[in-house]
C-alpha cells in the first residue's frame, strides 16, 4: 500500500514540471512575438517621422523647388573684391577745346550715342576770330608764294642778291606755319578749312561723338560756358567692360593667367558671372594690393563701370558635390536634406512625398555648401529640395507634435 502511494505522488510531480514546461515555452514565444510587433512597429513609426508628404496646394505655398546636385568649386577659391571697369579706349571725356558757351544739347544720362553724332553746339566771338585769321594769312600766304617763286628766278638768273631771295623764303614759309597752325586750330573744333570761306563764316561750332557708347555725366546746361579744361560729358563704350580685382600681395603667387573668376554683384540675388584672369599687375600699391586684370567670357549690357562686385578666384579646379545652403537643414545637431521620393494622384490632386536624409555638411562658400551623405545613395539619381526645406522641417515637427498630443 506504501509503494502505491508512493508511485501516485512521482507522478502528480511529473505531471506539474510537463506543465510548467509547457507554460514557459508558451509565455517565450508570445513574448517573443510581442517584441517582434513592437520592434516592426517601432521601423515602421521612424520611417513616417522621416517623411513628410505635401498636397498640391500645400506644396506650392511653401515655394518648394527641387534640383539636381551640383559640382561647384568651393574649397579652393581666393576671395577677392574688386570694380568693373572701363578700358580707356572706351571711356571718353568732353570738353570743349577752345572753350566757349553752350547752345544746344539734348544728352540726358544714360542715352545712347552713335559715333559721330552731334553732342553739343557751341559759340564764342572767338571762333569768328580764328577763320577770319585763317583766310586772311591764307590769303597773305598765296601772295608771299608768287613773291617767293618770283624771287627764286630772279636770284637763279643773277638778277637779285640772295639776301632778297632769303627773305621772300623765310617770308613765305613763315606764314606757311602760321597758316598750318590755324588749320589744327579749325580742326580741333570740327571745322574743314579746306571748305571755308569767305561767305561761309560761323560763330557756332558742333562737337560730335568719337565713339558709340553711353552718357554717363552731363556737366552742362544751356547757357553755361565751359573752359577748355572743364569736361561736359562722359561717354562710356561697355561693351568691353572687365573686373578689376583687388589682390593682396599674399595671395599674388597663387594665380595665373587663365584662372576662372566668379563673381557676383551686391544686390543682385546672387547671380552669378564668369571671367577669367587676363593680366596680373606688376606693381604693388601702398595697402600692399597688386591689380588683377579678368576678362568676362560674354558681354553683359546690365553691367556698367564702377560697380563694385564680390569675386571667387578658382585656384584649382577640383570640385564638390554641393546644394544651396538653404536646401540644409539641422535638426538635433545633425545636418539633413530633403530628397523628392515621388509624386502621385490622390482625390485629383497631386501629392508630393518627401523623405529627410542625413548628409555631413562641408565647407560653405558663395550660397552654397559640400555635402557627403552617410548612406550609399548616388546623388546624381534623385533630386533635391533646393528652396523650402526649413516648411517641410516645420511640417514634420508639427505633425510629430500631434502625434504625441493624442497619445496623451
Amino acid at each position: 500500500m506504501k509503494t502505491i502511494i508512493n508511485h501516485h505522488k512521482g507522478s502528480s510531480y511529473n505531471l506539474l514540471f510537463m506543465i510548467m514546461i509547457m507554460s514557459l515555452v508558451i509565455f517565450s514565444g508570445c513574448s517573443n512575438s510581442q517584441e517582434e510587433t513592437v520592434q516592426h512597429t517601432e521601423t515602421e513609426h521612424h520611417e513616417e517621422e522621416t517623411v513628410v508628404e505635401l498636397s498640391e496646394a500645400q506644396y506650392k505655398v511653401a515655394g518648394i523647388k527641387v534640383g539636381n546636385i551640383e559640382q561647384k568649386n568651393l574649397s579652393n577659391v581666393l576671395r577677392v573684391n574688386g570694380v568693373m571697369d572701363a578700358p580707356p579706349q572706351n571711356l571718353v571725356s568732353i570738353s570743349a577745346p577752345l572753350g566757349g558757351f553752350v547752345v544746344s544739347t539734348e544728352l540726358l544720362q544714360g542715352m545712347k550715342i552713335k559715333k559721330g553724332q552731334v553732342l553739343v553746339t557751341m559759340e564764342h566771338p572767338d571762333y569768328v576770330q580764328l577763320q577770319q585769321d585763317y583766310l586772311d594769312k591764307k590769303s597773305k600766304l598765296e601772295y608771299l608764294e608768287q613773291e617767293f617763286k618770283r624771287q627764286e628766278e630772279l636770284y637763279k638768273g643773277n638778277v637779285n642778291s640772295g639776301k632778297i631771295f632769303q627773305q621772300a623764303k623765310s617770308d613765305y614759309i613763315s606764314m606757311k606755319i602760321q597758316v598750318k597752325g590755324l588749320q589744327e586750330k579749325l580742326a580741333i573744333l570740327g571745322i574743314d578749312a579746306s571748305k571755308l570761306s569767305e561767305d561761309n563764316l560761323s560763330r557756332k561750332v558742333k562737337i560730335y561723338s568719337p565713339i558709340n557708347g553711353y552718357v554717363s555725366a552731363v556737366n552742362v546746361n544751356i547757357g553755361k560756358y565751359a573752359n577748355p579744361t572743364d569736361v561736359m560729358f562722359e561717354i562710356v563704350n561697355t561693351e568691353h567692360l572687365h573686373a578689376e580685382l583687388t589682390v593682396y600681395e599674399k595671395d599674388v603667387v597663387k594665380l595665373k593667367i587663365g584662372q576662372k573668376v566668379r563673381f557676383t554683384l551686391p544686390n543682385d540675388n546672387g547671380k552669378e558671372r564668369i571671367a577669367s584672369i587676363y593680366l596680373i599687375g606688376r606693381k604693388i600699391d601702398a595697402d600692399r594690393s597688386v591689380r588683377v586684370h579678368a576678362h568676362l567670357e560674354s558681354e553683359d549690357t546690365d553691367l556698367l563701370p564702377g560697380m563694385y562686385i564680390n569675386a571667387n578666384i578658382e585656384i584649382n579646379e577640383n570640385k564638390v558635390n554641393a546644394v544651396p545652403e538653404e536646401a540644409i537643414v539641422m535638426s538635433e545637431g545633425k545636418h539633413f536634406v530633403y530628397v523628392l521620393k515621388g509624386e502621385q494622384t490622390e482625390n485629383n490632386e497631386m501629392v508630393y512625398h518627401f523623405e529627410m536624409m542625413e548628409v555631413q555638411k562641408g565647407v560653405s562658400e558663395n550660397g552654397y555648401s559640400e555635402i557627403s551623405f552617410a548612406d550609399s545613395l548616388n546623388p546624381g539619381t534623385v533630386q533635391f529640395v533646393t528652396k523650402g526645406a526649413f516648411s517641410l522641417l516645420a511640417k514634420m515637427k508639427n505633425t510629430e507634435e500631434d502625434e504625441g498630443g493624442h497619445g496623451h
